[in-house]
């Protein structure tokens, strides 16, 4: 298969689209998914925690998604 270099993603030729209700499409979204996971898992803190308000529970899910995000690479 050879390869195609574009100058932009402007110069690509559209991907082919896929018959509506095509038993493939619901394989080819799993596997989409599954490579999303692999790619950038979220990681999720073990255990149940208490807390003691709604105002503690919102902050710690603020710094667990502050933290949880992925870092774009440069």
């Amino acid at each position: 298969m050879p390869v195609r270099k574009f100058r932009s993603v402007a110069d690509m030729p559209p991907a082919a689209a896929l018959p509506p209700l095509e038993p493939r499409n619901l394989e080819l979204a799993c596997e989409l998914s599954a490579l999303a996971v692999r790619l950038a898992p979220r990681r999720f803190p073990p255990g149940v925690h208490r807390y003691g308000s709604i105002e503690a529970a919102s902050d710690a899910r603020e710094r667990w998604e502050r933290t949880s995000r992925i870092k774009p690479s440069r």
